[in-house]
């Protein structure tokens, strides 16, 4: 695949408030994410610039709209509120496109936490409810070899915000990481799709907000909340994720 890279983003939600003022939706959230990947990849005659991606945003969830695949390279299947275990409608829909794209070998896959569990549905393995409880912040990951491979680091450390999880690995999938309470913290199967259970996108900014919003709601009492403050700041690879999705799309 060779530039322009046509990357049709799927917001499987909406930012909060702080969040969708700056970015309006997820789909600008992860174009903010690409383009820098884009600026500072390390081979520039594959990729150069944000001038070599043409990213899209579709409402899957409220509008309902998809991508034609003629028009596109890829998709990426971004994270949610929502529980990518459930039967609602969008959700099924949702389900029911990525089975088609699942179908062809042309268009790839790029699933971030809700999108990784929902690629894992369509793909045919359980998902639901982690035994472990949630994951949030800052967390390290331990990368498999191929994991290494792909991000170019030994190590890994990502923001998290999930208490679902892919509970196995498809037929066929190369695992990418794995953290003590989820072992299916990546998935990759070359030339078809990669994922993540953890959020490239988000920044400190974007997790603050969801961490204060939740710990007001009750979702997170303030020993969670405390702790996953602790570690909102501390250095994350979300952009070197994001070059690895733009060296999975530019693989041959």
């Amino acid at each position: 695949m060779r530039p322009p890279l046509r990357i049709a983003i799927l917001e499987c939600d909406t930012p909060a408030e702080k969040t969708r003022a700056k970015y309006g939706g997820y789909g600008g959230v992860f174009s903010a994410l690409l383009e820098t990947a884009a600026e500072t990849f390390e081979q520039k005659e594959l990729i150069s610039s944000k001038k070599d991606l043409e990213l899209s945003a579709f409402d899957v969830v409220t509008e309902q709209k998809y991508p034609e695949l003629e028009n596109i390279d890829a998709i990426l299947l971004s994270g949610s509120k929502h529980n990518s275990f459930e039967n609602t409608p969008w959700i099924l829909k949702l389900v029911d496109f990525v089975r088609k794209v699942l179908q062809q070998d042309r268009v790839r896959i790029i699933g971030v936490c809700f999108g990784h569990q929902i690629l894992g549905r369509a793909a045919g393995v359980k998902v639901g409810r982690s035994e472990g409880g949630w994951e949030i912040s800052v967390l390290p990951l331990e990368l498999t070899a191929k994991g290494k491979e792909l991000f170019k680091q030994n190590t890994l450390s990502l923001h998290q915000m999930h208490r679902d999880v892919v509970y196995e690995y498809p037929e066929g999938v190369e695992k990418l990481a794995a953290t003590p309470r989820c072992l299916v913290q990546g998935m990759y199967m070359k030339g078809r799709y990669i994922s993540v259970q953890g959020h490239p996108e988000f920044t400190q900014q974007i997790v603050t907000e969801l961490l204060e919003m939740r710990h007001a709601q009750g979702i997170f009492n303030d020993e969670q909340f405390q702790d996953a403050m602790d570690r909102v700041g501390n250095p994350h690879d979300g952009v070197v994720v994001a070059q690895g999705f733009l060296r999975f799309l530019l693989d041959d």
